[in-house]
């Protein structure tokens, strides 16, 4: 896709995403504030708050009026580690379940 079918706010998220990735941005950084961004991509801070929300609604960063945009903790991982990070809740929802059923036919069993 060339970089003119590329909507701005796109922008602004994709180069966050690259940031995050390559570790430039890490969990609690703090963003540059709406009027930096504007500034630096040249458009409408209507145009960066689409692209907050973007990055809001990809688990990527979360806002505090009055503060300013930052980095989450999740927004580094790979699809690996969130998979890994699924798979052992999991395990551990099955090992209780068990416990608890053991504890069950032990009542009933006398």
């Amino acid at each position: 896709m060339s970089s003119e079918a590329v909507q701005p706010y796109q922008r602004i998220v994709q180069d966050v995403r690259d940031k995050i990735r390559s570790g430039r941005l890490t969990a609690g950084t703090k963003l540059p504030s709406t009027r930096e961004l504007a500034d630096e991509y040249g458009i409408a801070a209507g145009t960066v708050q689409r692209a907050l929300t973007e990055l809001r609604n990809a688990g990527l960063i979360y806002s505090h009026q009055g503060r300013g945009s930052f980095v989450t903790e999740t927004a580094g991982e790979t699809v690996e580690d969130s998979t890994a990070r699924a798979l052992k809740a999991l395990e551990d929802q099955v090992r209780d379940l068990s416990a608890r059923l053991e504890r069950i036919e032990k009542e009933r069993n006398g």
